[in-house]
């Protein structure tokens, strides 16, 4: 079992920091899981598959000045089949305009289920 969350930082990094929907999903096919499911809040219903994942991380995205990129904010953690990643959102170099934390589930070398901690504003 690797000791860091590359299936996470893929995600992070290859994922939603790309602002080609055809590359995100080439890339979704290797990381998540066909139906994978990912929730953005407690209160929210499931974001279900590939497809529906790329189409919130392209509105997002437009909402997004050009230069807003995730970046990590300390090493990703890997316990058994849970993987966690901290992270920032905004131009490199400058005061993060979101930080946060994703927590996945890991299913047959894949996230198969995603989960978004998002940091309070103060």
């Amino acid at each position: 079992m690797p000791n860091t969350a590359q299936l996470l930082e893929d995600s992070l990094l290859v994922i939603w920091n790309n602002r080609n929907a055809d590359q995100r999903l080439e890339a979704m096919k290797r990381v998540y899981a066909p139906d994978i499911h990912f929730y953005e809040s407690n209160s929210g219903k499931a974001i279900i598959g590939h497809q529906a994942i790329n189409e919130l991380i392209t509105k997002l995205q437009a909402e997004w000045p050009i230069e807003f990129q995730f970046e990590l904010n300390k090493p990703s953690q890997v316990n058994h089949s849970i993987q966690m990643i901290s992270w920032n959102l905004g131009p490199q170099g400058v005061q993060p305009v979101a930080t946060g934390m994703d927590v996945a589930v890991i299913e047959n070398d894949q996230i198969k289920s995603l989960y978004l901690f998002l940091d309070a504003t103060e």
